[in-house]
């Protein structure tokens, strides 16, 4: 391969999300190859090594047990009656992990890989600043990540999550749109105009709040919800009382994050001004079930006359599990344009 057909190669994104890590790269036919691992692990005894590698499973051997990633750790979790461990929790590092660093490293390896070229540019999400979490600590969840990647042989650069929705779905619409990222353990939100951010934030409510509430409200599991949400569930049509408690707890995530909009809007709107209407783009795993976006747009629909923003469209990511890291990879491919 020549050199400048490497250079074409070059560039690689991130999502570090609370439920999935997703990394987006070109292959050689041009296409963007995705890869994904899910953000949970389990620990067992050094005795299960011989049953795991019956299994087939991956897992890594620790001195004084062996640490099963990703699904496998969900479907062994489950077998063993335990819960898997998360080293990300409400969309930062879990403080109560004590795991976590390892696990993460481990983590991003399998999905990133080698770089093709030492210091090749990998960018990376992080959510923005919460608004309604000042407990919250972004700057060391950032920095952690930072070291990882740096340590596998990149160069990384940290960006906003739901700027990599704009990046990667509006390229139509002159890269201006609201990005709306409905992650596991955050919301994240950002405005942009011609690729220039005005407005970012994070919420403390996603999927996993929805989870939750939706658990408490009619004495269930936060597991069973969140597996029935993943089986599948309509929110226009509620099945039974459950689904009903879940689409309760969606509507109110949805009409949350619009208000929220709203408000952090009309605090910048004299010294960031929108030429014309804009679309909302949806994305992310908690968006995923059923007629989530009719939903979202029957909800928007009774805010709209107060609404402080034209909004010309509201539409689904085309890929909404892999829009971040492909947004990422937008910007980490113009490292190497000419």
């Amino acid at each position: 391969m020549g050199e400048q057909d490497e250079k074409k190669l070059l560039g690689v994104g991130l999502d570090v999300g609370t439920m999935n890590f997703v990394s987006a790269r070109r292959g050689s036919d041009g296409n963007i190859v995705t890869s994904r691992i899910r953000d949970a692990f389990l620990d067992l005894p050094l005795e299960a090594k011989k049953m795991l590698k019956l299994s087939g499973a991956d897992f890594v051997e620790r001195e004084d047990d062996v640490l099963i990633l990703g699904d496998k750790a969900l479907e062994t979790a489950n077998v063993f009656g335990r819960e898997a461990r998360r080293p990300l929790q409400a969309g930062l590092i879990s403080p109560s992990e004590i795991d976590s660093l390892e696990v993460l490293g481990l983590l991003v390896k399998s999905v990133l890989g080698s770089p093709l070229v030492s210091g090749e540019y990998c960018y990376f999400s992080v959510p923005a600043e919460p608004v309604d979490a000042s407990d919250r600590d972004v700057v060391y969840h950032k920095g952690i990540f930072e070291k990882i990647i740096s340590e596998l042989g990149f160069t990384p650069v940290s960006s906003n999550e739901a700027m990599g929705i704009i990046y990667s779905e509006t390229a139509q619409d002159g890269f201006s749109g609201i990005g709306i990222s409905f992650g596991s353990g955050m919301t994240n939100v950002a405005l942009a105009v011609n690729t220039i951010e005005g407005l970012s934030f994070s919420l403390s409510r996603g999927g996993d709040w929805i989870d939750s509430g939706a658990a408490k409200s009619i004495g269930t599991t936060q597991a069973r919800i969140c597996a029935l949400k993943e089986k599948g569930i309509d929110l226009r049509n509620p099945l039974d009382r459950t689904e009903e408690a879940i689409c309760f707890y969606y509507k109110a995530l949805i009409e949350y994050a619009l208000d929220q909009i709203a408000k952090r809007f009309i605090m910048i709107q004299n010294q960031f001004a929108l030429p014309k209407p804009i679309p909302i783009i949806v994305s992310g795993g908690t968006s995923l079930p059923g007629s989530f976006v009719e939903f979202f747009i029957s909800v928007f629909e009774r805010k709209k006359k107060r609404f402080p923003i034209e909004i010309s469209e509201i539409r689904h990511a085309s890929q909404p599990m892999n829009a971040v890291a492909n947004g990422m990879l937008v910007q980490a491919i113009q490292e190497y344009e000419e």
